[in-house]
């Protein structure tokens, strides 16, 4: 029985030590904010860890707020705690909207938090503008573009953009406006008369770009574009044209080939057609003999006119034979 007891005591003791802990430090918080003109209840310190709250967060950042003036309470920092907002990004941006009088209150605060954004890195933006390069650092060097006569420009420009906040929710990103900002580059020197009058003037393509308000829709606002660099690429009109040649080339030889090949078959198939008609004349001569004899036979064939039949043919072979040869008159 009197272990029972000591243990119990034991347990009693713990307890207390604890529950003298917890109290100490909700003290020295209700002590803090009590100096600090931001009174929160000690009760409310007490019972913040039960509700899983972080008092020291909670009660220094509601000092920092009653200290800059803001109009906010300790439920509506309990409140967005919970909501796994971040509570102290969301104290610093309203304390630097406040000191550069930009117009913003906890509940658009939080509600940016909320959506993902960076509160506090929005705020800084709208304070002092940040410079995105185009195109983006660590991909490609520069933004190919052609003039109308054919030779390319490589551009490298520097966008100043700020936050604007009412479109912060939904309002696209960063990697939004570099790629408008590039098409819009691309157009301009596209619809340019000669590359020299972009050497000449590249303000020209800043003042083509901004008028196509090209921040419509998204998180920020583009103050300015400005043209870091412009250099003279390849040209492309005098390549395309060289391209275009060899591929007409190529199409023309292969119709020649055509040709000749559709030429040859014709030859091959003449020759044929040679060789045919020459094997039927020597199937018609072979009928000769035949014939010869069936007119001996008939009575319509002498044997003088047999005999002149043969002294024509032997003229005609010595005439053959006396004349010279197709080769050698060539």
């Amino acid at each position: 029985m009197s272990l029972l007891v000591s243990a119990l005591a034991v347990v009693v003791v713990i307890i207390g030590l604890i529950a003298s802990f917890a109290i100490l430090g909700a003290f020295k918080l209700w002590v803090q904010s009590w100096v600090s003109s931001a009174k929160v209840p000690l009760i409310s310190i007490i019972l913040m860890p039960i509700r899983k709250i972080n008092p020291s967060l909670i009660v220094n950042n509601y000092i920092v707020a009653r200290k800059v003036g803001l109009a906010i309470n300790v439920d509506m920092l309990e409140t967005h705690y919970l909501a796994q907002g971040n509570v102290t990004r969301v104290v610093n941006a309203l304390v630097e909207a406040s000191k550069a009088n930009i117009d913003l209150d906890f509940k658009k605060a939080t509600a940016i938090d909320l959506a993902g954004r960076d509160i506090l890195d929005a705020i800084n933006t709208s304070v002092n503008p940040k410079v995105i390069d185009v195109p983006k650092a660590g991909t490609k060097p520069n933004i190919d573009a052609v003039a109308k006569d054919g030779i390319q420009l490589r551009v490298r420009a520097r966008v100043t953009v700020r936050t604007y906040l009412p479109r912060l929710i939904g309002g696209a990103t960063e990697e939004t406006v570099i790629a408008r900002v590039g098409e819009g580059i691309v157009s301009a020197i596209g619809s340019a008369e000669s590359h020299k009058k972009v050497l000449e003037n590249p303000d020209l393509i800043s003042k083509t770009v901004l008028a196509k308000q090209l921040d419509a829709g998204t998180a920020f606002e583009i103050l300015s574009i400005d043209i870091a660099d412009v250099d003279v690429g390849e040209n492309i009109g005098a390549k395309l044209q060289a391209d275009q040649a060899e591929a007409d080339k190529r199409v023309a030889q292969a119709r020649a080939e055509e040709r000749r090949a559709m030429a040859v078959a014709a030859e091959q198939e003449m020759r044929a057609r040679v060789v045919e008609n020459r094997a039927k004349v020597v199937e018609a001569e072979a009928e000769i003999p035949m014939a010869i004899a069936d007119a001996f036979r008939k009575g319509n064939l002498g044997i003088m006119d047999y005999y002149n039949i043969r002294n024509i043919q032997a003229d005609t072979q010595m005439r053959e034979g006396l004349s010279p040869k197709k080769d050698e008159q060539t």
